[in-house]
């Protein structure tokens, strides 16, 4: 399965970006990492030209929300990402929060999976549960 991931706005964290990209190919995920410093765009043009299924996007100084809050608004202007999944993880606020705060918001902005200060193995054991989750209840509606 085809993932678009790399580390959002401003936050040059190389090091994590890298240990995504190799946890994500040690899983068998067919890997488009865009690096650091990028974009919400950048993202979504990635997606829609790879034919990914999966947009993971990292942050680690706590800068995310800033740089995320359009996911809604860009997801509907794209064609054919209405099936795509939205996941992003790391340190997602500046400062102390608690993640009954900060998924919920983050899911509003629309996120399917927010993983706030939650290991890297942890967040993509949730991706498979989700996926599968997701490929379940394509079944039930299909039959």
């Amino acid at each position: 399965m085809k993932v678009v991931t790399g580390v959002i706005g401003n936050d040059i964290h190389v090091v994590a970006n890298r240990l995504m990209d190799l946890s994500l190919n040690a899983r068998g995920y067919e890997v488009f990492n865009l690096g650091v410093n990028t974009y919400l765009e950048e993202f979504f043009d990635a997606a829609v030209e790879t034919g990914a299924k999966i947009l993971l996007i990292s942050s680690l100084n706590g800068e995310a929300e800033g740089w995320s809050r359009e996911v809604k608004l860009l997801k509907a202007k794209y064609k054919n990402l209405d099936q795509l999944i939205m996941m992003i993880g790391g340190n997602l606020t500046v400062g102390s929060g608690n993640s009954d705060d900060i998924v919920p918001r983050y899911k509003n902005y629309g996120f399917d999976l927010v993983c706030h200060q939650v290991d890297l193995n942890t967040g993509l054991d949730m991706l498979e549960d989700y996926i599968q989750q997701q490929a379940h209840l394509q079944e039930t509606a299909n039959t």
